[in-house]
């Protein structure tokens, strides 16, 4: 068997299990001591009882030796001859549990209890206490007069009592056991409280919240490991700032060296007479091209991992949408745009750049990754819904899986940097945005669609 994984039900176990262990092992024991007291408590009450019984039985013989010797006198006067002497078959009925018998030198019964069985009693041997099978006995004798008494009680009694103390012990037992296990679970749960709370904060800790852990009112034992991770965050924060400062830098410093190189190609094209060397040139100018759109993405990328993406006052989103499309409009793309949205603002607290960002991003690769001539949809709901769906052959299901990973595309064949939907997903991640993808379209046998629902937009549209 297993121990459980929960620190709070190990130690609660472990201290009910403690705790029960030592209530029965405190009952057992002051059970032993009682039954040991008990046994001394009703030896000494044979002792006394024979004490008190024998001085009456010798009294007893005596009173009736001389009725028996007047009687005896009587009837030699009347008839001449001796009389027959007569016992006394028992002095007065005792209690239940204590039976007794008187007897004379010669071992006959003398006196005896009403309920006492002669064979339960063994012949006289020494004063004292003496145990059978069924019977504890005390024996005495009265000295000159020759009598001895055995007073017995049952062994059954003891143990019917034992058995009544017992219960009487062990009952309270069956109440205060569970009351002290719900007691010692309520206090191990209060006490491990400030386990619970680091706990949620360390759930919340990840990429977008790398902020220092509160040690606020956490047990001595759990400091050490508090300022751990904090030093542990601080340097994951330091290695993702230089991460994304690198980038951004490495892409701003970019962009004008490889303006000025495309500048160069495009003037070498339009100087040259030799088609070898033009069609080398627009190879580098194309060359040049991707570079300075990988350099512009890995820019959205930073901006997406280091700012903040949440404002304080909610914004119409749909402008944003409008002017991104009319973009993509001016470059020849407006005849396979189709862009619907309503007439009522869709506010979000998305900060407006990012959505921008997001925007381009799903709309260049719709048109880059949808089939040629065919429309791509562009939609924005009054929930604050934005899909954009471009026609082309279903994407597998293990290729959606991985389109957010950075430099993967599902078509190898087409160009592109495959940062688009990764930037796209650290803005819905980072956001608090929801983005899903299908493909092919719902209602449809193909095609590729993208979902993004825009934070805190269905609760200002209401």
């Amino acid at each position: 068997m297993t121990a459980p994984r929960s620190l709070q039900l190990r130690l609660a176990l472990a201290l009910g299990l403690a705790v029960t262990i030592l209530w029965l092992t405190a009952a057992s024991f002051t059970a032993e001591k009682l039954r040991h007291e008990m046994d001394g408590l009703f030896d000494a009450a044979l002792r006394d009882a024979a004490q008190r019984i024998l001085p009456l039985a010798m009294h007893s013989r005596r009173e009736h030796r001389r009725d028996e010797e007047s009687r005896e006198d009587e009837r030699r006067d009347r008839r001449g001859g001796p009389a027959r002497g007569e016992r006394i078959a028992r002095l007065h009925k005792d209690d239940r549990f204590f039976t007794w018998v008187v007897r004379d030198r010669k071992g006959e019964t003398v006196l005896r209890s009403a309920n006492a069985d002669k064979e339960a009693f063994p012949p006289f041997t020494r004063e004292g206490f003496r145990q059978t099978a069924t019977h504890r006995l005390y024996y005495d004798a009265a000295g000159r007069d020759g009598l001895t008494i055995a007073v017995a009680e049952p062994l059954s009694h003891r143990t019917s009592m034992a058995r009544e103390m017992l219960l009487s012990l062990g009952l309270p037992l069956l109440v205060v056991i569970p009351l002290s296990l719900a007691a010692i679970f309520f206090a191990v749960r209060t006490s491990l409280r400030p386990v619970r709370r680091l706990r949620a904060d360390l759930a919340q800790r990840g990429a977008r919240n790398l902020a220092a852990l509160s040690d606020r009112g956490l047990p001595s034992e759990l400091e050490p490991i508090v300022q751990g991770m904090n030093q542990l965050l601080d340097r994951l924060r330091a290695a993702f700032e230089a991460e994304r400062s690198f980038a951004a830098n490495a892409a701003h410093e970019l962009r004008t060296p490889v303006a000025g190189a495309i500048a160069q190609a495009q003037r070498l094209r339009a100087e040259t007479t030799d088609a070898s060397a033009a069609e080398r040139a627009k190879e580098i100018e194309t060359t040049l091209k991707r570079l300075n759109l990988l350099s512009e993405k890995l820019m959205q990328l930073a901006r997406a991992e280091g700012a903040r993406l949440r404002t304080d006052t909610p914004a119409d989103m749909r402008p944003i949408l409008k002017l991104v499309a009319d973009d993509f409009a001016r470059i020849g793309a407006a005849p396979r745009l189709h862009l619907e949205m309503p007439d009522a603002p869709v506010l979000s607290d998305l900060e407006r750049d990012a959505f921008g960002i997001l925007c381009r991003n799903l709309i260049e690769n719709a048109l880059k990754h949808g089939r040629p001539g065919e429309p791509v949809d562009i939609a924005l709901s009054q929930a604050g819904i934005l899909t954009v769906a471009n026609a082309c052959p279903p994407v597998a299901e293990e290729d959606l899986a991985r389109l957010t990973t950075r430099f993967a595309r599902a078509n190898d064949k087409k160009d592109g940097s495959g940062l688009g939907l990764a930037i796209v997903r650290t803005i819905a991640e980072r956001g608090g945005g929801e983005l899903a993808f299908a493909s092919p379209i719902p209602g449809k046998t193909e095609g590729f669609e993208v979902r993004f629902t825009l934070p805190h937009a269905a609760d200002s549209a209401a």
